[in-house]
């Protein structure tokens, strides 16, 4: 297995970590385009080229024996609308080319904090261990040779990029991989795709637990308007009634399907939908179907099977018993020598 494999898994979920963050902080904020790696000398130079510059970097370092990070370029603009989102004023009223106060700064700081401290916990997540890091740093960098600079003063050997649209301006993550973590990374994949077709396998999976929810629809809204909500109030969310209702098992869309009311008043899902491993794709092959399911249909054949014997076993059984006195016998035929009916009156 490549090592790009497991960077871009890392990176995609650290990304939507943020981009989660991001939704929350500045409503209309979203992801644009795939997560790129690339590594080398030049890796710092590529990851921040075509930036609008100067921009709001907030710098968050790997700490406990391993290098690397993860950094968000925010451009200054983009970093005044956000501010003004998160007090509840339109973003669009920001007039251009004002300068960053220092209230601005400390809102943007704020955000920032919390995304890279979901990125961390995020990347932890996929390592399936702790990730420590340090206090985050929030400054503002000038130009594409200071930004660089601040990428590889971790010597990190691997750069993941994502872009962003914050407040209708172009941003970007930048994750600092070192190369502990794609180690890790790769037994872990290969872990989770090695191949067992053993029934005590299957048993041991079905019995680990997991979190499962259904989740109904969401909402976007400024962070001042989230604290400001009271008893009853109302929250619209982007879903119809009509429509089908998301199902998660520990974080990944797993399937779809209606809403029921149970006859004691609970509520159950009626799946409809089993998705693949690709996000909205349907699962046209069975390849792709959970291996779980795999299991029980190894199963139930083998069920089939046994009680298919069971079944012959009964008629062989039946078959050898003594007739009653009072059932007709038929004929026998004079080849059927050894048949038990040979020493009955007919």
């Amino acid at each position: 297995m490549t090592s790009e494999a497991p960077l871009i898994q890392l990176g995609e979920s650290t990304a939507a970590a943020v981009e989660g963050v991001l939704q929350t902080v500045a409503p209309g904020a979203e992801r644009v385009g795939r997560v790129s790696a690339v590594s080398g000398e030049q890796a710092a130079d590529q990851a921040v080229a075509g930036l609008t510059l100067p921009a709001v970097a907030a710098d968050v370092s790997y700490i406990n024996g391993v290098t690397g990070g993860n950094v968000f370029l925010l451009p200054v603009e983009g970093a005044r609308r956000l501010a003004a989102a998160m007090v509840g004023t339109d973003p669009a009223s920001v007039v251009e080319g004002g300068e960053l106060t220092e209230l601005e700064l400390s809102a943007v700081g704020e955000a920032m904090n919390q995304m890279m401290s979901a990125a961390a916990l995020a990347t932890g997540g996929v390592l399936r261990q702790e990730v420590e890091i340090a206090p985050p740093q929030i400054r503002v960098v000038e130009t594409e040779a200071e930004a660089a600079e601040l990428l590889r003063a971790t010597a990190a050997p691997h750069i993941l990029s994502t872009g962003f649209t914050v407040a209708d301006t172009p941003s970007r993550l930048v994750q600092l991989v070192p190369n502990a973590f794609v180690v890790r990374m790769d037994r872990a994949l290969d872990a989770q795709t090695t191949e067992y077709t053993s029934a005590p396998l299957g048993s041991a999976l079905r019995a680990v637990p997991v979190r499962v929810w259904a989740e109904l629809g969401r909402a976007r809204m400024p962070a001042g308007a989230s604290l400001g909500l009271a008893t009853g109030s109302v929250v619209e969310l982007d879903r119809e009634v009509e429509d089908p209702v998301d199902l998660y098992v520990d974080g990944l869309h797993f399937a779809s399907g209606r809403l029921l009311v149970a006859d004691d008043g609970s509520l159950q899902l009626e799946i409809e939908t089993i998705l693949g491993l690709n996000r909205g794709e349907a699962a046209q092959d069975a390849d792709v179907l959970p291996a779980v399911a795999a299991d029980e249909a190894v199963e139930a054949v083998a069920e089939a099977v046994e009680a298919a014997d069971e079944a012959d076993e009964a008629v062989a059984t039946e078959a050898d018993a003594p007739a009653a006195d009072h059932m007709d016998v038929p004929d026998v035929p004079e080849t059927a020598t050894d048949s038990p009916t040979e020493s009955m009156e007919v």
